[in-house]
């Protein structure tokens, strides 16, 4: 606490909520109002769309979302932690220590798995995943219990920097006890900015959030199609002499006898001058699987899954082998070694790091990326040519596999053996060349 108020404090030239101010109101029992009596909009940034809402009306009732988010999990689950040397700016070689197994085993019974599917799981519905250690474990916090205390309103002043992270269990109108988390506390994790917020997240979903609404719909309306005998609708006239009791009668039996799919394409029998007219459009005319795939489909774009890989009828349509490994591509390149970089980089503030080092990531043991693994195998090879080349020519082999690691040529200045190549031997003198003339 002491080391948050030196945080608020060093910005005595900024407008803000005091600290003493904000002790005394915890003094006199005001805890129990939302942020102890100061305004939403001047310290905290909230997310902005409502967690719960996100996961009812879009992860758990709609397929596509569901299915974009379990194709990231796959694939995003699969990765190991690892440090990695850096070697005069260059990344070296991936290394373990005890310090991962916090990673590893990040909960009681929980694995890195749990924690990478956690992790892409908040970011989707909320923006941002946040995470306190505790001595030998991890903690998630839920996303939408949290607010960024900031020195100042962004609005207010231009330094406008995170004094601390305020976890209320609850929500943040709860009456439970906050506790507050300094940054270096706290690893906080937000891949695709708000560009309505300096230092909170946003989550795929709000940008197709209509779409996913039409989706719905479109889903809604397939199923009143078969519930209303799955076939287009229908109009069905009477003569003026039908009293209203006769209408009511007819239209239960109608309804029993050919209401829901189970009584679809059964033949109508009526009678006394009634009339029967089909209206509207059906399924084939109104090009109902083109209408509802372009809708999953620029779902699948906002989650930067490509519908192949999740398997929607867009990317099945135009599916080849070939293009399935181009998209799988795309998938690793464009979006799983991105997210696993910033991961690791959110991470690093709660985990002791070495010295000259970072927290990584091994993608080598996934087989979604084997084919990512030939590419690697083939420019290794070519590097090895470089190599064998260069040797040959009279350069040292540690500068030449610096210079080839590194893409540098320039390295290898001043480092020749001042030998001829292919034999390495050294040069020979005159003296030498007539007395073998002479020996022969």
């Amino acid at each position: 606490m002491n080391l948050l108020q030196r945080a608020l404090r060093s910005r005595r030239d900024e407008k803000r909520y005091s600290f003493s101010k904000w002790v005394n109101d915890m003094a006199e029992g005001l805890q129990s109002r939302p942020f102890y009596g100061w305004s939403y909009s001047s310290k905290f940034e909230e997310v902005q769309n409502s967690f719960v809402g996100y996961i009812n009306s879009a992860y758990k009732s709609n397929g596509v979302v569901f299915a974009a988010m379990e194709s990231r999990r796959l694939l995003f689950t699969e990765a190991r932690f690892q440090f990695q040397r850096l070697e005069r700016g260059r990344p070296g070689d991936l290394f373990g220590s005890p310090e991962l197994g916090i990673l590893e085993n990040p909960w009681p019974n929980g694995t890195t798995g749990e924690l990478l599917a956690r992790m892409d799981q908040d970011v989707s519905l909320a923006g941002n995943f946040y995470a306190v250690r505790e001595g030998r474990r991890l903690r998630r916090l839920r996303p939408d219990w949290v607010s960024i205390i900031l020195t100042a309103s962004p609005d207010e002043a231009v330094q406008s920097d995170v004094a601390g992270y305020l976890y209320r269990p609850g929500g943040l109108s709860s009456s439970a006890e906050a506790q507050i988390f300094l940054p270096s506390e706290i690893a906080h994790w937000s891949p695709i900015p708000d560009p309505d917020a300096q230092y909170r997240g946003m989550s795929w979903i709000t940008p197709v959030i209509r779409e996913i609404l039409s989706d719905k719909a479109a889903t809604l309306h397939k199923s009143k199609f078969f519930e209303n005998a799955a076939t287009p609708n229908m109009v069905v006239s009477f003569k003026e002499s039908v009293t209203e009791d006769q209408f009511q009668r007819f239209m239960e039996e109608l309804r029993d006898a050919h209401g829901g799919a189970a009584n679809a394409y059964k033949t109508m029998f009526l009678a006394g001058g009634a009339d029967v007219r089909v209206v509207g459009a059906s399924f084939e005319q109104m090009d109902f699987k083109a209408v509802q795939g372009a809708g999953e489909t620029r779902i699948a774009a906002a989650s930067g899954v490509p519908p192949i890989i999740i398997g929607l009828s867009e990317g099945l349509a135009s599916a080849t082998y070939s293009n399935y490994g181009m998209a799988r591509r795309k998938f690793g390149d464009h979006w799983a070694r991105p997210q696993w970089r910033s991961a690791c980089a959110a991470l690093s503030s709660i985990i002791n790091v070495p010295s000259g080092c970072r927290l990584w990531y091994d993608d080598r043991d996934i087989a979604f990326l084997r084919e990512d693994q030939k590419d690697v195998a083939e420019i290794q090879s070519m590097q090895s040519q470089s190599i064998r080349t260069l040797v040959d020519a009279g350069y040292e082999p540690d500068a030449v596999v610096a210079a080839v690691a590194a893409d540098d040529l320039t390295l290898l200045a001043g480092n020749h053996t001042g030998l001829f190549s292919i034999q390495l031997q050294p040069p020979v003198s005159a003296d030498a060349s007539d007395s073998t003339k002479d020996g022969s």
